[in-house]
């Protein structure tokens, strides 16, 4: 967790882009800023080798990022020594000359390093443009940036969720941030190892991804030390994909500030027939957009054989269904929508996880989880792939009134929390092993937070998914008084107000003639 002094310094430095530097896009802020803290954690990470090379007595390497020597700027024609290109000696410019050099030599250098070979960051630089247009307000924010600590890359990690944070407006297509801790429960809920094969399809700031890699990091060290294990968690186990570019240079730089350098991310409608990925991935970890632009011609038809939907939060069900290989499993977090819906493909996508895989949990949310992002009802779907043979049998169903934070667009942290209660039971649960005692949610009832529902009564509700469908609500007879009792007592008590008024009168009276 970051410290209260942190957050005031990253206040300062945003409130520095939108009152100095005239930036008040959310999503442009947090990029300027994105590409600041990449400039100066390229050089601290030299710094600290540096240091190792000195103490050790050994040659600096050949191919560090600044690599003693000059970089020939193709845009000026200049060679400029790369030793001016860091940080830690560029901060000492005067206000004009670092702001040109920034501008005309820094900024340039970075966006084109590693040739898109050691960096998830680097191949999205392309396209990056710096908008800071004042020396005074660059001067600022980079005194700002160097007060940070970036060595600690749970630290950096954690400022950066905070800057995430700080964008209070929605996404372009009907994203919106998914909070950490809900992320966090859902990696906790499928648990992933390193035997497993991650995707996240619209990957928006990679938080699912960011949270897959440190939970592996926290439960799997030691086998992290194997060569093979750790090629596989570097290089194959982390997918991500979005249709944003500035999303994903932002999303990568959340991978790598959390020390995670070369995962599988591009640039991809993962809805369009340019994906082609079927049977991949064993474990899927999602909060696909709810709405926005669709290129409906453009959809891949594989996905349209479940649902014949231009809703995207059916047809992303849909490429779960279709990338996940056999036995491969998905938590995404949907709509109410999906749960009720009584359009022909909104039952055919229910159908189809119903009926041709094994759905094994619901997990309804209330509404303010995503405040102040927006106030939309959503729900957790955990399901498996079993290729058309089914397996469901009975769906765990919860219903989640707290997630320890206010649910108004405050969101201030408060004792009321269910998320440890949904990670225990569902495991709890799903742990049961066949010809062993029956899961502990089957003693449940409907009146109870959580129950298991049958498949044929799902079935006999048109596969509808709504918690509220299949509770019991226990209604309290309450007996009043006959109304002639009533009226008396009231009479009674009118008698005692008026006595009680011709009290005070007389009291006052008697003050008044003394």
């Amino acid at each position: 967790m970051i410290t209260g002094q942190i957050k005031n310094q990253i206040d300062q430095i945003w409130n520095t882009f939108w009152e100095s530097a005239g930036i008040t896009n959310p999503m442009s802020v947090l990029e300027q800023m994105t590409y600041l803290f990449f400039m100066k954690m390229l050089d601290d990470a030299q710094l600290q080798r540096e240091a190792i090379d000195n103490q050790l007595d050994i040659p600096h390497a050949s191919d560090d990022t600044f690599a003693y020597g000059s970089w020939h700027n193709p845009d000026t024609g200049e060679d400029i020594p790369v030793n001016d290109l860091r940080w830690h000696v560029f901060k000492h410019f005067d206000p004009e000359k670092m702001f040109r050099h920034i501008q005309r030599n820094v900024f340039p250098y970075v966006k084109t390093l590693n040739r898109g070979e050691d960096s998830a960051y680097s191949r999205f630089m392309g396209n990056a443009f710096f908008l800071i247009a004042s020396p005074r307000a660059l001067v600022k924010i980079v005194d700002g940036i160097d007060t940070l600590e970036m060595n600690d890359r749970d630290t950096m990690g954690d400022v950066y969720e905070y800057i995430l944070g700080k964008m209070a407006a929605s996404g372009k297509n009907g994203q919106f941030r998914t909070p950490r801790h809900i992320i966090r429960m859902m990696v906790e809920l499928m648990r992933p190892t390193l035997n497993d094969t991650v995707c996240d399809p619209a990957m928006g700031s990679a938080g699912f991804i960011v949270e897959t890699a440190k939970y592996i990091k926290e439960h799997y060290r030691a086998e992290l030390m194997k060569q093979h294990n750790d090629d596989h968690f570097r290089r194959s186990m982390l997918h991500g994909f979005d249709t944003d570019q500035t999303m994903l240079r932002i999303g990568a730089m959340n991978l790598m500030l959390h020390d995670i350098n070369n995962p599988d991310v591009a640039f991809r409608d993962s809805l369009s027939s340019d994906n082609t990925d079927t049977d991949r991935y064993t474990l899927i970890l999602a909060n696909p957009p709810f709405a926005g632009n669709l290129d409906y011609e453009a959809v891949s038809k594989s996905l349209l054989t479940t649902a014949k939907t231009k809703k995207t939060e059916l047809l992303f069900l849909s490429l779960f269904l279709r990338s996940l290989a056999m036995g491969g499993r998905c938590a995404s977090i949907v709509p109410d929508g999906v749960l009720t819906g009584t359009s022909n493909a909104h039952k055919a996508i229910r159908r189809a996880i119903v009926d041709g895989n094994r759905l094994e949990a619901v997990i309804s949310m209330p509404s303010g989880v995503f405040k102040p992002y927006a106030g939309v009802s959503t729900a957790i779907l955990i399901f498996t792939k079993t290729g058309g043979a089914g397996g469901t049998d009975k769906v765990w169903f919860y219903d989640m009134k707290a997630d320890g934070f206010s649910l108004d667009d405050k969101r201030n942290p408060i004792s009321d929390n269910d998320i440890p209660d949904i990670i225990a039971r569902f495991h709890a649960h799903v742990g049961t092993h066949p010809g062993a005692s029956e899961s502990p949610e089957q003693s449940r009832t409907r009146t109870d937070q959580s129950f298991l529902v049958p498949l044929d009564e799902i079935r006999e509700h048109d596969y509808d998914l709504a918690f509220n469908t299949y509770k019991e609500t226990i209604r309290e007879v309450i007996e009043y008084a006959a109304p002639e009792v009533l009226i008396s007592r009231a009479a009674t008590l009118a008698e005692k107000i008026t006595d009680g008024i011709a009290s005070l009168q007389s009291l006052i009276a008697s003050d008044h003639e003394a």
